[in-house]
């Protein structure tokens, strides 16, 4: 069979009353919603109240999925502590959400090169939809072919039965990977294909099908959420305070600064002239204003901490 067709064959035959002989089952993430099966004949406020209404589900469906995404954070954690890397894996909105997470992670906690977007069509697909792309197995497998088996894989489809994810995740079984499967169908096609499925069970679409609306929503959820866990459990912010955050520009700068003089508590002069002293590096300068340390020692103690501030402070470890 030709670019993932084998993939696709796993959908059942529909059972439902009255439907036509051979009909494929339509996905949960396809099938019409009948909440708003009138909104094409309501006053454009009713349509807004609609769309909200079934966004509003959202937050629950994603809570459903927690507890195995917090195993997949763990994972994330002992990847990147080994020099492991995460990849994402994802064709349309699903792809796209995966490049935003994964561009957001370097400035917000200063690791470059840990995320890794793939998207379906590659950088023309973010602005302009390549639907082809999402068919073709072998370019999924041809995408992952970088992947090791120090690194985790997450393949993100609402339907779970995208054909470029499934090359992907086969690619990255074979390399020795961490495979995750991010869906909106607790029937997903391909969950064979993941160590850990992660369900954020949406239901039917307010539009049927269209799921860069509730699937979508669902999906930048679970990957800021797998994101920022795993950068929190590796010591990269200190309380909710973006301490990785880098200086980049004038904006990210006085950010900084402000960190600082939360974290720390002290004024601003003094601040700008321990973040000078330490090259810029906001972990270090918190570091020597919290614990009196100079640059240098702090230095030690950061690398010997695993670049955790709170973990390289004086005193007993932190449960």
């Amino acid at each position: 069979m030709a670019r993932g067709d084998a993939f696709l064959s796993a959908e059942i035959q529909d059972e439902r009353p009255g439907a036509p002989v051979g009909l494929r089952a339509v996905l949960r993430t396809e099938q019409r919603n009948p909440r708003t099966a009138d909104i094409d004949t309501v006053p454009t406020e009713e349509v807004l109240r609609l769309l909200n209404a079934e966004d509003a589900t959202v937050p629950g469906a994603v809570a459903s999925a927690l507890p195995v995404l917090a195993i997949v954070v763990d994972r994330v954690v002992d990847c990147v502590r080994a020099g492991g890397r995460v990849h994402y894996f994802g064709a349309g909105t699903s792809g796209r959400m995966a490049v935003l997470d994964a561009a957001e992670a370097v400035p917000t906690f200063g690791l470059e090169g840990v995320f890794i977007a793939h998207h379906a069509g590659g950088g023309q697909a973010l602005g302009t939809a390549v639907e082809d792309a999402e068919d073709n197995t072998s370019l999924g497998a041809q995408n992952a072919s970088s992947v090791t088996a120090g690194d985790v894989v997450v393949g993100i489809t609402a339907s779970g039965r995208t054909p470029y994810v499934a090359g992907a995740l086969s690619a990255a079984r074979l390399a020795g990977a961490v495979t995750v499967l991010i869906s909106s169908n607790p029937d997903a096609p391909l969950a064979g294909l993941a160590d850990y499925l992660v369900v954020a069970d949406t239901g039917p679409e307010a539009i049927a099908g269209s799921t860069r609306l509730k699937a979508g929503t669902a999906q930048k959820f679970l990957l800021n959420g797998l994101s920022t866990a795993a950068m929190v459990r590796l010591g990269r912010t200190y309380s909710n305070l973006m301490v990785s955050l880098s200086g980049a520009n004038a904006k990210l700068r006085d950010r900084q600064l402000r960190i600082l003089a939360e974290a720390s508590g002290a004024d601003e002069a003094t601040c700008r002239s321990q973040l000078a002293r330490c090259g810029g590096d906001l972990r270090l300068a918190l570091l020597c204003l919290l614990s009196g340390l100079e640059p240098d020692a702090a230095a030690e103690a950061l690398i010997d901490a695993g670049g955790s501030v709170r973990a390289a402070l004086p005193g007993p470890p932190i449960p």
